[in-house]
């Protein structure tokens, strides 16, 4: 069947204040909610999402290239690459995925709205529940604060945390990470996180102590752009690397996983959608490594749910925009026990306060 036309998009901004800050200076995160009219009389609602940096210019690619590129053409994300291609000379990933991004959200929430289905049966579910992580923007917590945190999460029932290091020393990383492993105990997984703080010397030493609290996986060890260098660091330590939060494109991800990259992290909103995040997934899957989508979880679980195998989906504590308020409806995903079940009786399930804007 043919889709119908898109007849306008639209585009907002809001500020969504955190409960539980990231930083001391980060205390909120950007969204840009955007709306797509098609002809058929069907609106679907989407969003892009920064979330500190670059919110006006994610603003203003949408609003002056692609709600006009995409105005009068079919709704249908199968134009994705189209649209990608149109805005390339302006930068194959970063504002210009991000902005993909909503539209193609919006476009895949009218292609369910319009079928009655909520948008995991619509991309065909395989997975009735996933298992969660619980993750933390913590390095700035002192440790009393960050074994609180740790415990909390296993009462919740997780069965794997993740937790930021890269302190100026990495002894004071592997006193925290001690203490984590003490609430874990020897079966719940650690994952680490360094957030791009170190450079390839300073990751190997860190992460000969760090051995010790075994970790399931070093996430962004050094600057993600520098797909050598993790090469080079995939050669001389035993712990696998996680990377992909800041990689934009298929490209790119086809270049991390030859450099040994071994859990690919592709963020929905930052690859420029759900179109192009099944491609990178099952490009992932071919090469026989791991995906593990990054942050957002009530986006991230529903595409998930359409993946061939279970993967883990990242909660942040205190930061779904459920738990936030944010939300018009709903989504009516469960998080229980350590794990993430259900899904939006219809379309995508993420429309946004837009009366909350700040």
């Amino acid at each position: 069947m043919t889709a119908p036309v898109v007849e306008s998009i639209r585009v907002a901004r809001m500020t969504v204040p955190l409960s539980r800050h990231w930083a001391p200076d980060v205390r909120s995160v950007t969204v840009l909610p955007v709306e797509v009219r098609c002809a058929d009389g069907i609106t679907g609602y989407g969003f892009s999402w920064t979330p500190t940096i670059g919110a006006g210019a994610v603003r203003a690619f949408l609003d002056e290239e692609l709600a006009r590129w995409w105005t009068g053409r079919a709704a249908d994300p199968a134009g994705w690459s189209d649209a990608w291609a149109h805005v390339h000379e302006a930068g194959g990933g970063g504002i210009s995925t991000i902005a993909l991004a909503g539209v193609d959200l919006a476009l895949w929430d009218a292609a369910a709205r319009r079928a009655g289905l909520g948008l995991p049966e619509l991309l065909g579910r395989t997975q009735e529940r996933l298992p969660v992580y619980g993750s933390g923007v913590n390095l700035h917590y002192p440790l009393d604060e960050l074994v609180a945190q740790v415990e909390r999460w296993v009462a919740a029932g997780h069965r794997a945390v993740k937790v930021k290091v890269g302190s100026v020393d990495p002894h004071q990383d592997l006193e925290r990470m001690r203490a984590v492993r003490e609430v874990l105990g020897p079966d719940r997984e650690l994952m680490i996180d360094a957030n791009q703080r170190w450079d390839l010397p300073t990751a190997e030493r860190a992460l000969a102590l760090l051995a010790e609290v075994r970790p399931a996986w070093i996430e962004e060890p050094l600057r993600a752009d520098d797909l050598a260098a993790h090469r080079e660091l995939a050669r001389r330590i035993d712990i696998p690397i996680a990377a992909g939060e800041n990689l934009h494109t298929v490209h790119r991800f086809r270049e991390a996983l030859d450099a040994g990259i071994q859990v690919l992290q592709p963020n929905v909103v930052r690859v420029g959608g759900i179109t192009p995040f099944l491609e990178i997934a099952r490009e992932v899957r071919e090469a026989g490594a791991r995906v593990a989508p990054h942050l957002l979880p009530e986006l991230s679980a529903q595409v998930a749910f359409a993946l061939p195998e279970p993967c883990w989906v990242e909660d942040v504590e205190d930061a779904r925009f459920q738990t936030l308020g944010a939300l018009v409806d709903d989504p009516g995903l469960s998080f229980s026990d350590g794990w993430v079940a259900g899904g939006p009786r219809l379309g995508l399930g993420i429309r946004f306060r837009e009366e909350d804007v700040a």
